[in-house]
């Protein structure tokens, strides 16, 4: 009877373990896609970007992804975790270990045994780029050699909200981002 009572906490143990790899698992693989998300590339110059550039960003294609994966490192760690993290598109895979193990119990072979968890967290585009400033007619005379006009702001369809975002203000991308992009768990 002892040995049941023991051998059911032994499995206690290890779900709880197991449990501790799943939420660092978890966290770590949000944190990957909300860092990727709040960054964009920073060769990037927002004031230079033609539309197209732009819907690649609201596709999700100009990211700084670097930085996501230290990011999931980083949330495993402060979890009692290890981490490996790969990206696909806009999608993390975080592989999590825990530091802890199972520990020593009357079941051979537990003292040594970490839990593994895996999760998926991505980035999901809510956004487009809305209608483009209309030209204000055709050029007359001879063209003045002048610097060019600063970029007006970019114009974003949000599920039918309309966004405003000033290239020369990028200060404002981290906020933004999370109203252009949502972040969640996969299955």
């Amino acid at each position: 009877m002892v040995f049941a009572v023991l051998a059911f906490f032994v499995f206690g143990q290890a779900a709880v373990v197991r449990s501790d790899a799943q939420g660092a698992a978890d966290a770590a693989a949000l944190a990957a896609a909300r860092e990727a998300r709040d960054h964009l590339n920073p060769a990037l110059d927002l004031a230079e970007l033609q539309p197209r550039d732009w819907e690649a960003i609201l596709e999700g294609r100009s990211f700084d992804w670097p930085r996501a994966c230290a990011a999931a490192e980083e949330f495993a760690r402060r979890n009692d975790a290890g981490a490996a993290c790969t990206r696909a598109a806009l999608r993390f895979t975080v592989e999590a270990t825990t530091d802890r193990t199972v520990g020593d119990s009357v079941v051979p072979g537990t003292g040594g045994m970490h839990a593994r968890a895996k999760a998926v967290a991505e980035i999901i585009p809510r956004c487009t780029l809305g209608s483009l400033p209309t030209p204000s007619g055709a050029p007359t005379g001879t063209p003045s050699p002048g610097p060019s006009p600063p970029p007006g702001p970019v114009v974003i369809d949000c599920r039918g909200e309309t966004v405003r975002f000033d290239p020369l203000d990028p200060g404002r991308w981290r906020t933004l981002a999370r109203s252009l992009f949502d972040v969640r768990l996969a299955g």
